[in-house]
């Protein structure tokens, strides 16, 4: 067995693994605890893994399921790649990011990331300024953060992120469904939820 540890995410002390389809073909997720916070990672055989299309869904579909846990209120997620060469490593990670990751999980805690693209089907003629100030007022309403636009394409109407608490993913979905009625001239991409990627920012100091 590798000593490696590939990390998807970092959670409050918990225990736990289950069988997963995870990154670098490892079948087995579980936690490394370090005082208060707990690592939740599988075995690799490498340092540097590869990012392919069929590990970043591992990765993230690990990190699915641990929001998905009833004992879990809260992940900060990594970025794909992140593994170390063996737990000590790992830990002297924890210590010397701990504050960091405490702060980030008390402010995501009970949230998650869902997305939101209004795409104009071609052609369309829409005054894309009203309806970008509409939609996203009404979102913006029942959601603790957003991204800015990331309009990398001209098509693109809105294109955001947004960071939502579990108990308002319901009147968040109603929004988007009554926007999609409306607009009808516009494709809405509803994805999530996601481990809140965008809504975490912390440096990884240490050597892997």
């Amino acid at each position: 067995m590798s000593s490696n540890r590939y990390v998807y995410g970092v959670i409050e002390q918990n225990e736990f693994e289950f069988d997963a389809d995870a990154v670098g073909d490892a079948d087995r997720v579980y936690t490394v605890n370090y005082r208060t916070l707990s690592a939740v990672v599988s075995d690799i055989d490498t340092t540097d893994p590869e990012r392919t299309d069929e590990d970043s869904k591992a990765h993230d579909e690990v990190l699915r399921r641990v929001l998905e846990r009833d004992d879990v209120d809260a992940v900060v997620p990594m970025q794909f790649g992140m593994a170390f060469k063996d737990n000590r490593t790992l830990k002297t990670v924890l210590r010397g990011a701990r504050r960091a990751f405490t702060k980030a999980l008390r402010e995501v805690d009970g949230h998650v990331e869902l997305g939101v693209k209004l795409v104009a089907n071609e052609d369309a003629n829409l005054p894309r300024e009203e309806i970008r100030d509409d939609v996203g007022g009404r979102l913006s309403e029942i959601t603790a953060g957003e991204t800015d636009d990331d309009l990398f394409s001209d098509r693109l109407v809105l294109n955001r992120s947004y960071l939502v608490a579990q108990d308002d993913r319901e009147a968040f979905g109603e929004v988007v469904d009554d926007v999609r009625e409306e607009y009808g001239d516009l494709t809405v991409q509803y994805t999530g939820p996601w481990a809140p990627y965008n809504f975490v920012d912390i440096e990884i100091g240490a050597q892997r």
